[in-house]
């Protein structure tokens, strides 16, 4: 059974885990070899986190910088996705913001565009990161 919960420090060892694991399945086009286990405390140092648990389990999260309703990180566990915990994680974290919600997707990852547009995003602008060109989305309504 799925439940989002705010984040608690008992999940962080799992959290963890799967930020680095996603990440190196997911950024395949960068030096995946300098991703670490502490980049997850690292890059969500002072943003909201909602985790997703699967039957008690932390299988995906989302953190925001509540300041400017920005989805900083979104992952799941790659043996759970399909199966709508992203697209609660979404929902989660819409009833805890104001719009318009954005965040940045790097172009290559066109995994997640495909899931971002589908959810009612929209493209907004497009720039230059050391990791390659992002697209800046924006959300102004409810998820399809």
């Amino acid at each position: 059974m799925l439940s989002i919960v705010e984040f608690r420090n008992t999940d962080l060892k799992q959290l963890q885990k799967i930020f680095l694991e996603e990440r190196k399945r997911t950024f395949i086009w960068n030096d995946i070899s300098e991703f670490e286990l502490d980049d997850f405390i690292k890059q969500t140092q002072g943003e909201y986190i909602l985790t997703a648990l699967w039957n008690d389990i932390p299988v995906g999260f989302i953190s925001i910088w509540m300041p400017n309703n920005f989805i900083h990180h979104l992952y799941v566990d790659h043996n759970n996705q399909g199966k709508n915990i992203g697209s609660e994680l979404l929902k989660a974290a819409i009833s805890k913001t104001k719009f318009p919600l954005t965040l940045k997707c790097l172009e290559n990852n066109t995994k997640a565009i495909d899931f971002y547009t589908k959810k009612g995003f929209v493209e907004k602008e497009k720039g230059h990161s050391s990791n390659g060109i992002y697209i800046l989305f924006e959300l102004t309504k409810e998820i399809k």
